[in-house]
């Protein structure tokens, strides 16, 4: 039977709740293969129908979503067009959140992995699917970082699109380089403090505790709060678009290196930090 493949469709960049870990960020290259008999066209099915067809319900079911699962025992999730979640992790740290339905996948799994996010897909895809086509195989990717990365979660309220939505993520490299080489002490210790992290706007602060920390805000997708622990945020005075993350991470690293300066440093050091947003994009920003 004839197959179709098509590698790097698309990228999925979305936040899970996950039992273990609470709120994170995933980044996810998506192939997909066809089987199926041949059409009129003598094809399994058209290269740019597939693209349009198969990415526009990816995009539409699980990108720039919350991914939640709903078998999970210690979730509650109310609501309609308007939804109310409230998750528990098994350290007993809770996390609510509140949004318009739209911005939320529901996942019938326990945990949202790569194999439950797949068995998700499939179902979702394969009646968009022409009946000549008889099987679908998806496999997702996490990108093979050449160094240290971190996971982070933030809502982006000015944005035109779906990155307004308050828990969206990404899994993302970091590089720095300290005059012009890769400082690998530096990356892993500014991705050991992001793991799993909720990067928040300072203006975006609706309730602050010691202990509990809401950011809330509306945008003209609708009404979009989240509430979690204190620790697990980085606070930034900026929008946390990838362009002032890196500008962020920059004098972050100032810094740090001001505060442990080198016994044969005599001169500002020149830092250049690229930071990632997913795969294969991101931002850049040098002293």
């Amino acid at each position: 039977m004839p197959r179709l493949f098509v590698d790097q469709l698309t990228v999925i960049d979305c936040s899970i709740l996950d039992p273990d870990r609470g709120l994170i960020g995933a980044s996810w290259s998506v192939d997909i293969e066809l089987q199926g008999e041949l059409d009129n066209q003598s094809m399994v099915f058209d290269f740019a129908k597939v693209k349009r067809t198969i990415k526009q319900v990816i995009d539409q079911e699980v990108d720039h979503k919350l991914l939640v699962p709903i078998n999970y025992t210690d979730l509650d999730i109310t609501g309609g067009d308007q939804i109310s979640i409230l998750f528990s992790d098994q350290r007993q740290q809770q996390i609510a959140h509140q949004s318009p339905a739209s911005a939320v996948c529901q996942i019938p799994a326990e945990r949202v992995d790569k194999a439950s996010v797949i068995e998700f897909l499939r179902a979702a895809i394969l009646p968009s699917l022409p009946s000549n086509v008889l099987g679908l195989t998806i496999e997702l990717h996490e990108e093979q970082a050449l160094g240290h990365y971190y996971r982070y979660s933030h809502g982006l309220k000015k944005h035109d699109g779906n990155c307004q939505r308050i828990a969206h993520g990404h899994r993302s490299q970091i590089q720095i380089w300290q005059d012009g080489t890769r400082n690998s002490g530096l990356e892993r210790s500014f991705a050991a403090k992001w793991t799993d992290i909720y990067i928040g706007t300072l203006e975006d602060i609706a309730d602050q505790s010691p202990d509990r920390i809401r950011f809330a805000y509306t945008t003209e997708q609708g009404y979009f709060s989240l509430e979690l622990p204190t620790h697990r945020v980085h606070l930034m005075s900026a929008d946390t678009t990838v362009e002032c993350i890196a500008e962020h991470l920059l004098e972050l690293v100032g810094n740090q290196l001001d505060a442990e300066p080198s016994a044969n440093q005599s001169t500002e050091p020149l830092i250049r930090v690229k930071a990632f947003e997913g795969i294969g994009k991101g931002a850049i920003a040098s002293s």
